[in-house]
């Protein structure tokens, strides 16, 4: 896949950490990445936003943004609010698909979930990956009240007929409770999709060399990675 866009299922799941994951696998199995923002909200103008910390931590990538507002809301609000012109699906899959041209892959972030609104047309990541013809990644959290926001997510992505290879579990906690080990058997039941990873918390604290060395272990062979799922279920579960 040349484009790959990353949601999550809401806000503060590990998007940014789980795309530098992706990114840092990529880069050791030796393609070239560029890492698109769809649009960056709650930065200054002199601020580093979530592409620049996914090139911190995965290494040499290319980092972009479409725009960037300055309050912390949907990206759609904070643009009306700044008066400044919306991003919609078309600004972003353009972007994307220039990135794509001279990049073995395109990691395209969301702002928020899924349906997170863009424009005031009701443009949304959904739209973008619609416009590309490419598959999303949906990063979830690991305990109570994920399931219901990751098979929400996952029905939307079927009823648009949107490639869908899996979920990613955005922070593991280091002592999980029995929710998020009983997440581990019934996440990819709800969604319908495998579970392609999960990164323990506290991994974008990581120095930049040590993250990048752990990456490929937080992920799937189906995201360049080692990371085995029924090993982990096997410690982990309940």
């Amino acid at each position: 896949m040349a484009i790959l866009l990353i949601t999550g299922t809401g806000t503060e799941v590990g998007k940014t950490v789980t795309t530098a994951a992706v990114a840092a696998t990529a880069l050791a199995a030796g393609r070239s990445v560029a890492v698109l923002k769809a649009a960056q909200t709650g930065v200054r103008p002199d601020e580093r936003g979530d592409a620049d910390e996914v090139a911190r931590l995965a290494g040499d990538v290319t980092a972009a943004e479409v725009a960037r507002f300055p309050e912390p809301l949907a990206p759609g609000t904070a643009a009306r609010r700044a008066g400044l012109p919306p991003v919609g699906p078309g600004d972003v899959a353009e972007a994307a698909a220039k990135l794509a041209t001279d990049h073995d892959l395109v990691l395209v972030e969301g702002a928020g979930g899924l349906l997170v609104r863009f424009d005031e047309a009701g443009g949304t990541l959904a739209d973008v990956a619609e416009l590309l013809s490419a598959p999303v990644l949906v990063v979830a959290s690991a305990g109570l009240g994920t399931l219901n926001t990751t098979e929400l997510t996952a029905r939307e992505l079927r009823s648009r007929r949107l490639d869908f290879p899996g979920v990613v579990i955005g922070s593991w906690p280091d002592s999980p409770d029995l929710a998020s080990r009983c997440n581990l058997a019934d996440l990819p039941e709800v969604a319908g999709a495998p579970l392609l990873g999960a990164l323990p918390a506290g991994a974008g604290a990581l120095p930049p060399p040590a993250f990048r060395a752990s990456a490929p272990g937080w992920l799937a062979p189906g995201l360049d990675g080692t990371w085995d799922v029924e090993a982990f279920g096997a410690r982990e579960a309940p």
